[in-house]
């Protein structure tokens, strides 16, 4: 892999991590609920179950690409639709709810309904696992985005070491952002469409992670 595709990968990784999903919501809330220090349990807890994920997802990449390369090229076919309509999803998603903070603590409320002075570092820990884990999506969107990034053709575990080191480096700066600063910056997003535009920019990055899935697939048969 050159560094220039593995810019392109971490950068967009970056937008993508921005984004104020469900693991970010419970490291921002936490982070007001318990402070930082017991909070990175939780953030070891995300990271441990996005990993596990991620392996998942890796190792069923890697024996398709061994074993039925033709599979290969469904996959990422099927992977480009699904970053179309993610994409398109995104776009209109205006962040016009009741807020980031409202959502964090809604996720809070569902996820530990404990006192937080009973709540063990353990438990923090778990949870962090379990909402990870809990969200079978990943596993779609790491097979439909990775693959543009890997090339099959090359050897593939030093790639894989790579794009993970660079997903987990982009995923974990955000966690800390959201869990240390994480209502500063909840209150710079609620402001007019800065959350809108940046769920924009993430969707136009989707679409074009996908036609470009799509043109790689499609290069073979372009006489």
């Amino acid at each position: 892999m050159s560094w220039h595709l593995f810019s392109v990968f971490f950068i967009t990784t970056f937008f993508i991590s921005a984004t104020p999903g469900p693991n970010m919501l419970l490291a921002f809330q936490y982070g007001l609920n318990y402070g930082v220090k017991r909070t990175l349990w939780t953030l070891a807890g995300l990271s441990l179950g996005l990993f596990i994920l991620l392996l998942s997802t890796l190792l069923g990449l890697d024996v398709i690409s061994r074993q039925s390369p033709w599979l290969l090229d469904i996959i990422k076919i099927i992977g480009a639709l699904y970053l179309i309509y993610l994409g398109a999803v995104t776009w209109r998603d205006t962040g016009e709810s009741d807020g980031l903070v409202a959502d964090a603590k809604q996720m809070s409320a569902d996820i530990a309904s404990t006192q937080k002075r009973g709540v063990s570092d353990w438990r923090l820990f778990r949870i962090g696992v379990w909402v990870s884990l809990s969200n079978p999506k990943a596993i779609l969107f790491f097979a439909a985005f990775f693959p543009k990034f890997i090339d099959f053709a090359a050897p593939l575990w030093s790639q894989y070491i790579l794009l993970t080191l660079g997903f987990f480096l982009s995923e974990t700066i955000w966690q800390i952002i959201y869990t240390i600063g994480g209502k500063q910056l909840a209150g710079w997003l609620e402001v007019g469409n800065r959350l809108a535009w940046l769920n924009r920019i993430c969707g136009v990055i989707f679409i074009l992670i996908a036609l470009a899935l799509l043109i790689e697939v499609a290069s073979p048969f372009v006489v």
